[in-house]
């Protein structure tokens, strides 16, 4: 049994469905688990039209909702066109939409939007497009079987930011995909949707598909993961951003979850973790090349030491933090932490010295409580604009000229902060926002494209 993910660009329109479920076609003897993410942009426009709805613009609100519904109908039409479930699978997605229509209706009404009913109105996608493509798997000849995602992943109570409970997932899985798979030559459920043990309606927070698909391969002791996209797998940095990057054939469960963590967009941080307590391979493959090889996430042991990616975040925050109060005094460090625990700010890079403590925040969270309940006893300084580069590998320190390959592109400019993993497979560092692009290209430069290899030493 395999579980294949698609997402958004791979379900777009007409053509890259008729290319997924040629795919699938192709792996019905691996007894495929397929999991959909909304079609691309629709989870935006399901969010522009909860925060419509919560501004009580009705008129706006309306626009919205029927551009969503007539996107879904048209392709329904388009896909069903020869077949005699047509109808019913039109009926089907304006029961849907009517569904949403009535709960953005409400809130419109009210001017008032609960978490519950934001994930209701944001997981609407993944429901249109599973729907769709279950009836256009069927019409190809494909048995296919519909399976709500909100049968199987239980997750805590936080409806826009579910925690998936492993053992509850673990526990009902294998029993709710056994049933569906009966007389069927596939299944086809949702990504980023879950419930709680309550039946209350969740999601994963935004990109959690490759998480929802990897819940999956774990409770059914998948085979295989596949996340299908429209990239030929893993580069060696963002191709938007920079010139000549390759595909990576092979890279480890570590190097991946450093890369997703420090920037990189292939995968969900969080989707490494439950494929990793089974040891499930991961490949991240091209739905628009599905003949490339992509990239193959296997065990450390399988994966030679070397430099495998550049990565980045675009918009950063450095905290500083300073207090004589902390020197040769126990406890001080938990107390920091412990306020960002408190007011849910995640931190990603620390530095500290004798006397100072720097963290890097992405800019989007609110930093606010923190810093206001950090000034009651220690000097803050909060430095804007910041980006954060990642050069991230297996073993990278013990390479001969890491460091000089690395620093090489930073002579001319500002480097507020370096941080190197424990784990040897990263060293970060944080410079100007309006530096990022120049430093991005010339350190992917000197480390991929440069004659001289490096050497482990």
């Amino acid at each position: 049994m395999i579980v294949m993910k698609f997402g958004g660009t791979s379900v777009a329109n007409f053509e890259a469905i008729t290319r997924t479920i040629f795919i699938i076609g192709g792996r019905l003897d691996q007894k495929p688990i397929v999991v959909v993410s909304a079609l691309s942009k629709v989870t935006d426009l399901l969010y522009r039209i909860s925060d419509a709805a919560a501004s009580k613009d009705l008129p706006q609100t309306k626009e919205l909702l029927s551009q969503l519904r007539q996107r879904h109908v048209d392709l329904t039409s388009e896909l069903l066109s020869q077949s005699v479930q047509k109808d019913e699978a039109i009926e089907r997605v304006n029961e849907l939409c009517d569904s949403l229509e009535g709960i953005a209706m409400a809130v419109c009404s009210l001017g008032e939007l609960s978490d519950r009913n934001k994930a209701v109105i944001i997981s609407t996608g993944e429901y249109l497009s599973s729907t769709i493509i279950s009836y256009a798997m069927n019409a190809k000849g494909i048995r296919t079987k519909w399976v709500d995602a909100r049968t199987m992943m239980i997750t805590s109570e936080s409806y826009l930011k579910g925690e998936p409970d492993m053992n509850a997932i673990a526990a009902k899985v294998p029993g709710v995909v056994a049933e569906a798979y009966e007389g069927m030559d596939a299944i086809i459920t949702q990504g980023f949707v879950g419930v709680t043990s309550e039946g209350r309606p969740t999601v994963l927070g935004r990109g959690g598909s490759d998480y929802s698909a990897s819940l999956i391969g774990m409770a059914v002791d998948a085979e295989r993961i596949e996340i299908w996209t429209d990239v030929d797998g893993v580069r060696t940095a963002d191709p938007r951003y920079v010139p000549n990057t390759k595909s990576l054939e092979q890279i480890s469960f570590e190097e991946a979850a450093e890369m997703a963590h420090f920037g990189a967009k292939v995968l969900h941080p969080l989707t490494i973790e439950p494929a990793v307590k089974k040891n499930i391979p991961i490949y991240v493959l091209n739905s628009m090349n599905p003949s490339g090889k992509g990239t193959a996430i296997l065990r450390n042991e399988l994966i030679e030491d070397g430099v495998k990616s550049v990565s980045f975040k675009e918009n950063i925050r450095v905290i500083n933090i300073f207090s004589t109060k902390m020197i040769n005094t126990s406890g001080f460090l938990r107390r920091v932490f412990e306020i960002f625990s408190e007011s849910k700010v995640s931190v990603d890079l620390i530095s500290t010295s004798e006397a100072n403590i720097s963290v890097t925040v992405d800019s989007s969270q609110n930093i606010d409580p923190v810093v206001a309940e950090l000034s009651e006893f220690a000097d803050v300084i909060v430095d804007d604009d910041k980006s954060q580069v990642s050069v991230i590998g297996k073993n990278i320190v013990k390479l001969n000229g890491m460091l000089k390959k690395t620093f090489t592109p930073l002579k001319k400019c500002n480097v507020y902060m370096i941080s190197q993993g424990a784990s040897f497979v990263n060293i970060s560092f944080v410079v100007d926002r309006e530096e990022l692009n120049e430093v991005v290209c010339d350190l992917h430069h000197h480390l991929f494209e440069q004659p001289e290899e490096l050497e482990t030493f």
